[in-house]
């Protein structure tokens, strides 16, 4: 899984560990973890921006395709207060929710 500047915030091993549970083929487990990463990663982009003005939305989106991801927190945590519960949080019911429909897909 691509690492981002908001990866220290997020544990994935609960579903790893239950796409292991299911006995998934190696690709086909990569292939769903490569689609949980993914839309976690638009949940919290949207979360994000949907906080941020429209100029500092462009400057996030360019500090973001640098890589600059120590510059990238400090553009967010000077406009936006919480912003790393807010991208936690996001990341917790997103996975909570595919958590679910893994378990739900098993019967």
């Amino acid at each position: 899984m691509k690492k981002h500047f908001y990866s220290h915030l997020i544990d994935f091993e609960p579903i790893v560990v239950t796409l292991t549970e299911l006995e998934f083929e190696d690709a086909e487990r990569e292939g769903l973890l490569e689609i949980a990463g993914d839309s976690v990663h638009h949940a919290v982009l949207d979360v994000i921006l949907s906080e941020l003005s429209d100029d500092d939305k462009k400057e996030f989106l360019r500090l973001l395709l640098d890589e600059g991801h120590e510059q990238v927190w400090e553009h967010l945590n000077s406009r936006v207060e919480n912003i790393e519960e807010k991208i936690k949080d996001t990341a917790r019911k997103l996975q909570e929710e595919l958590h679910k429909d893994i378990h739900d897909s098993k019967d």
